[in-house]
């Protein structure tokens, strides 16, 4: 099961004389993974290497440190403490000791999993999204249980017969909204699936 993090998360390490500053934060998009990594990288710094996660979708960069060094060990990082959705930046200021390929495959790597290890987690729950319309005197009955089934509404708007409504579910409660709309709807709304 993956997880996130709750909210950006930063420690400090020394190792050998080189200070490592390493900020992690849970995103959504490529847009937010770009717009962390420009907000606390360091231009003072020696290096600010970076690695996001996104589903399938992954980048890492080593920022002028030997190649496969930096980018890639913090990307294995992510992967190894089953996390999606994080990106990572550690920032480092040389301290006059040489690493070696190893030590620093070692430092930026082993940096964003103790990072990982100690932010807060939750796990990912795969969410379906779907929508449909009902009627004022059913919004009621139906707003007051969609948090037993941890549902988020996306978007709601209103018109002159009722509410419609964009939800994410978790994959498993569909068949449960389906069956409220039934109920409450005697049958006349069923929740469709919006394509991604």
């Amino acid at each position: 099961m993956p997880f996130t993090l709750t909210e950006p998360f930063q420690t400090v390490e020394e190792i050998k004389k080189s200070r490592f500053l390493v900020n992690v934060a849970p995103v959504n998009n490529i847009e937010q993974a770009t717009d962390f990594i420009n907000a606390v990288s360091d231009i003072s710094a020696t290096h600010n290497c970076w690695a996001w996660k996104l589903g399938q979708n992954y980048r890492f960069n080593d920022d002028g440190e030997p190649s496969g060094t930096a980018g890639r060990p913090m990307l294995s990082a992510i992967e190894g403490q089953q996390c999606d959705y994080v990106v990572a930046v550690v920032t480092r200021w040389f301290g006059g000791i040489k690493l070696g390929t190893g030590g620093l495959a070692r430092a930026y790597g082993g940096s964003v999993a103790r990072s990982l290890q100690q932010a807060n987690l939750i796990e990912l729950i795969a969410r379906t999204s779907c929508q449909f319309h009902c009627y004022y005197n059913e919004w009621p009955l139906l707003e007051s249980r969609l948090p037993t089934i941890d549902a988020i509404i996306e978007q709601q708007t209103f018109d002159a017969e009722g509410t419609q409504l964009h939800l994410a579910i978790p994959n498993h409660q569909l068949p449960t909204l389906q069956q409220w709309l039934n109920d409450v709807t005697k049958g006349r709304v069923q929740a469709k699936l919006i394509e991604e």
